[in-house]
């Protein structure tokens, strides 16, 4: 029997490893032995734990049964769960859009609203596939029992059979239609063409999970954070305390799931307000991360910096970017939606260096067979204007939009008024006030 390590789990290698040949000592699955549920004999489970390139971490297990030569194979996401969920609408209005890419997790709700169609979470195993795979793997689903019910209930086949006619006149697109990916783990993904551009036909929302939602997920609700509060009032720290002390929690590395160490702190930013940066530093692989997490409240109006760059030195501004804020630079026509990147305080030159390893370095859709030479020759060319922004030979506008008013651009300037940016106040829309679940809070009379 194969086990773990101690050693590997407490971080001198990473759980969770990519297949290669050449690392076939340590990449040897772990055996248990198991219940078989054929005979109820005991046979052998197999768990191998690897990480597909440029997609997620997944666990591999076989079972083998000697007594009744029973077998069964499956493949589990190992992914970590998103701090938010994530829906996705696509308007299907022409076959090229039957083509894109789809990561669809086990919790995602599959949902086409003009023809009634819906796969609830929980009841098809993640996959990775296209539009089109998916209506076909609906269909091939459906059509699995038909013959058995044409028999037994001939009147609910006949209905099944004009369903799957529906669903393959889908694959025409006679008519536009919907596709609806809604996934509480945040885990599902639909690929952009237009990338790094706007896309139309796309809209991505993020959302805080329901209570259910987190029950559905495994997720544990903490019932004594009132207690917890209570007792950290009686140690008689103060807020002073607390800046001046780092906190540290136990976590596990975003790269390589190994074991690792967050450190935590409450830092003033001048002229602006006092966040919370979170920074983990992996030591089984090296993976270096940082998070900024607002410690206020959602200001009353939005806000719109708008930045002229004139010159490389502007690349070294500070900058705090908040999960609920949207990048734009008008002039490359790109525009980098909530929540991407989640939030971070960096330079200028450190986020647009961040932006050109999300778009071009890490998309999963511009490596491998999955890709086109159309796609990857503008996705290199966004790389490359980006690096011209960087350099200061392409001088461009750089807009931070934040609805809830929590993010910040440095005035080298400062106290006097900076003449290349530009800061508006605005009242945020519904919509925008729906994302940040502001119009569900009752602040009266509860």
């Amino acid at each position: 029997m194969s086990l773990i390590s101690e050693e590997t789990v407490r971080g001198s290698k990473p759980v969770f490893r990519e297949l290669s040949a050449e690392d076939e000592e340590q990449q040897q699955p772990t055996s248990i032995e198991s219940l078989c549920m054929n005979c109820y004999k005991n046979g052998v489970t197999r768990l191998l734990l690897t990480k597909i390139p440029f997609f997620k971490e997944i666990i591999v297990s076989s079972f083998t049964c000697e007594d009744c030569n029973w077998t069964n194979t499956d493949i589990q996401s190992a992914g970590r769960i998103c701090d938010q969920g994530v829906c996705y609408t696509l308007k299907i209005s022409s076959k090229e859009d039957l083509n894109r890419e789809v990561v669809k997790s086990d919790s995602a709700t599959t949902r086409i609203p003009e023809v009634d169609f819906e796969i609830p979470a929980f009841t098809q195993k993640g996959a990775l596939s296209t539009v089109e795979g998916l209506i076909d793997r609906a269909i091939a689903g459906l059509k699995q029992d038909q013959p058995i019910r044409k028999v037994t209930d001939p009147d609910v086949a006949e209905q099944i059979e004009n369903f799957i006619k529906k669903l393959e006149k889908l694959k025409d697109v006679s008519t536009p239609f919907t596709l609806i990916i809604d996934d509480p783990s945040g885990n599902s993904f639909i690929e952009s063409p237009c990338a790094p551009h706007t896309d139309e036909a796309l809209t991505v929302t993020q959302y805080q999970r329901t209570v259910q939602q987190d029950k559905d997920l495994g997720l544990v609700a903490d019932d004594l954070v009132t207690e917890e509060e209570k007792a950290t009032d009686k140690s008689g720290n103060t807020i002073e305390d607390l800046r001046n002390e780092v906190l540290q929690f136990n976590t596990n590395c975003p790269e390589c799931n190994a074991p690792a160490t967050t450190n935590m702190k409450l830092v003033q930013i001048p002229h602006f307000k006092e966040v919370v940066i979170m920074a983990t530093n992996c030591d089984a692989c090296g993976h270096r991360t940082n998070e900024v997490k607002s410690g206020g409240a959602t200001e009353p109006l939005g806000t719109r910096i708008t930045l002229r760059i004139t010159d490389p030195s502007d690349m070294t501004r500070d900058l705090l970017k908040s999960e609920t804020c949207r990048v734009i630079i008008p002039e490359l026509e790109f525009e980098l939606g909530m929540a991407v990147l989640g939030g971070k305080f960096t330079t200028l030159e450190g986020l647009l260096n961040d932006i050109k390893e999300l778009i071009v370095e890490k998309n999963p859709f511009t490596a491998g067979d999955s890709t086109t030479p159309e796609r990857s020759k503008k996705l290199q060319e966004f790389g490359k204007q980006i690096q011209e922004v960087i350099a200061g030979r392409l001088l461009v506008h750089f807009v931070l939009d934040d609805p809830a008013g929590n993010s910040y651009l440095q005035n080298v300037y400062a106290p006097d008024q900076d003449p290349e940016m530009k800061i508006e106040r605005y009242e945020r829309t519904f919509e925008q006030n729906e994302e940040l679940g502001i119009n569900d809070m009752q602040t009266e009379n509860y």
